[in-house]
């Protein structure tokens, strides 16, 4: 044990003060949502700010990773980190001068999201130069226990902050988390640089021949490249869960804004058994076989206990079963592309990744607003009784539940297709 965490000891303490300012960042981004949807009333307004944040993976991630590859991890996460936090700022100081509109903060969020777009495959190779290849899933496991446990704190603070002490507060406790991450990366942390003869002549290459060779990989990696379209699927259906879900639970009779967070901590909770389950469980003799069981498993459950259930209590049950294997799923997943992928190239390939699976994201929130406000909710306005409103209720949120339970259909149906795309696909340490 004292081997391992010695080992280990570096990456641990990026993981660790990383998983501290991410919990200021979701508590910003919970609170901006409960904002948003006070004061409009709309989901697809409130779904835009995710939108607004995910959009720059699509435009910039290719190249992103390109450049990522090219600079120094450290100074890349750290200058980032940097131009994140000042976007945080600048909220703090629009309220404070009660000038904050939805459109500062739609920019300001593109502003963040590209710069996540940046940091994220910087931060994944750093993560791989850390990390002794014998703790990959372990370390997968402590990601996902750390997101988990941010999962359930964000809501239950952002919640009480945001309602006693204002979003200012909220703001404050973000950056005084940024301040700790920011300078523990930099005064503590260093970060291994790998450069071969090949590196130094990618050097000279230009950015869109660099970046193409990320896809030209994948292209060659049919494995990689259908695990990657499956999740782009799921996060097709997740992002629309997660733009109605809040225009469920603040509109329902029974939901309100302390509904929504004890949801959410739920799905907090559930990941975090998840995580611990992770580091304990065997390795499975098919990753990918128990991949595709894992999001059957999420996809089947929670939307239609969302659709259908009327109280907190199925709700928050429907979170557990809908999150409680997303991170065996995850870790999974994460053995295999770190192991497949060479270290050189992982910066290219993590950002084409991010582009092909994260695109469908913002067109998921955009769908899922839209649809909550333009289609379902006028929809069940109309229907004042019938076998619809016995299925998913009357009055305002009933149009989202029963978005829910077209989700919960899809999400069946996609995770059956790539069961029979991916069945003859099997991923072992060995093939690995």
């Amino acid at each position: 044990m004292k081997k391992e965490y010695k080992q280990l000891k570096p990456y641990l303490i990026l993981w660790s003060t990383q998983a501290f300012s991410a919990l200021g960042s979701g508590m910003t981004g919970y609170a901006l949502v409960l904002w948003l949807y006070l004061r409009s009333g709309s989901a697809l307004k409130t779904a835009l700010l995710s939108v607004c944040s995910y959009a720059p993976y699509i435009i910039m991630s290719i190249f992103a990773g390109a450049l990522s590859d090219r600079w120094n991890k450290k100074r890349t996460m750290l200058f980032c980190d940097l131009i994140a936090a000042v976007s945080t700022m600048t909220v703090f100081v629009l309220i404070r001068t009660d000038s904050l509109e939805a459109w500062h903060l739609y920019f300001l969020n593109g502003i963040s999201g590209l710069m996540n777009t940046v940091q994220q495959p910087a931060s994944e190779v750093a993560a791989t130069l850390l990390i002794p290849r014998e703790y990959y899933q372990k370390t997968s496991g402590l990601r996902s226990f750390s997101q988990s446990l941010n999962s359930i704190l964000t809501p239950i603070l952002a919640t009480a902050l945001f309602s006693f002490a204002g979003m200012e507060t909220v703001i404050a406790v973000d950056l005084l988390t940024f301040m700790a991450a920011f300078l523990t990366l930099w005064l503590f942390i260093e970060i291994p640089q790998e450069e071969s003869p090949e590196d130094v002549r990618e050097e000279k290459e230009k950015l869109l021949a660099s970046a193409g060779k990320g896809l030209r990989w994948l292209g060659q990696n049919l494995l990689i490249l259908k695990l990657i379209l499956f999740l782009a699927c799921i996060n097709l259906v997740a992002s629309i869960y997660n733009a109605a879900l809040p225009a469920m639970l603040l509109s329902r009779e029974k939901g309100g804004e302390t509904v929504l967070g004890l949801v959410n901590t739920f799905v907090g909770i559930a990941t975090l058994a998840g995580s611990i389950l992770v580091t304990v469980v065997p390795k499975p003799k098919n990753r990918v076989r128990a991949i595709c069981l894992a999001l059957f498993v999420s996809m089947s459950t929670e939307n239609f206990l969302l659709a259908f259930g009327n109280d907190t209590v199925v709700w928050c049950i429907g979170a557990v079963l809908g999150w409680i294997f997303v991170p065996y799923m995850n870790a999974n997943m994460d053995v295999i592309f770190r192991s497949t992928i060479p270290g050189r190239m992982q910066g290219r390939v993590y950002a084409c990744r991010n582009t092909l699976q994260f695109f469908s994201i913002p067109v998921g929130y955009m769908a899922g607003g839209w649809l909550v406000d333009r289609v379902f909710e006028p929809l069940m306005a109309r229907k004042a009784e019938g076998m619809l409103t016995s299925l998913f209720g009357s009055g305002k949120g009933s149009g989202a539940a029963m978005l829910f339970g077209v989700c919960g259909v899809v999400g069946v149906l996609i995770c059956l297709c790539f069961h029979v795309l991916l069945k003859r696909d099997s991923w072992s340490e060995a093939e690995g």
